[in-house]
């Protein structure tokens, strides 16, 4: 398993397959698949059953499925879509644009 340069609440960018183009959130990283779920990103159909303890109607519902980490690319807010590279600055690894330099990380 590779470590994963993405994480929850990046912008990501889209670069190959049906959804090729679009920019999205990242909602949730499955590191050991390799795959990455992104809002309004992979949209799929799938069928619900109605259940009136949980105030659900049934019908078709549409969700978010999971894609390949290969087919996006962090989005940096300077350069756009960019590969990452990592440094130490102070203590800590951090994430750094591999264009600009700028750190891709939010501080806490």
């Amino acid at each position: 398993m590779a470590t994963v340069d993405i994480r929850r609440n990046d912008t990501v960018k889209v670069i190959a397959g049906k959804d090729a183009g679009k920019d999205g959130r990242v909602l949730r990283v499955f590191p050991d698949e390799s795959k990455v779920l992104v809002e309004h990103v992979g949209m799929v159909k799938k069928n619900v059953r109605p259940n009136p303890q949980k105030q659900i109607k049934g019908g078709i519902a549409e969700q978010e499925s999971a894609i390949s980490l290969s087919n996006v690319m962090l989005i940096c807010g300077t350069c756009g879509p960019v590969r990452v590279k990592h440094e130490v600055r102070g203590d800590k690894k951090v994430r750094v644009c591999a264009k600009c330099g700028n750190t891709l990380d939010k501080d806490k």
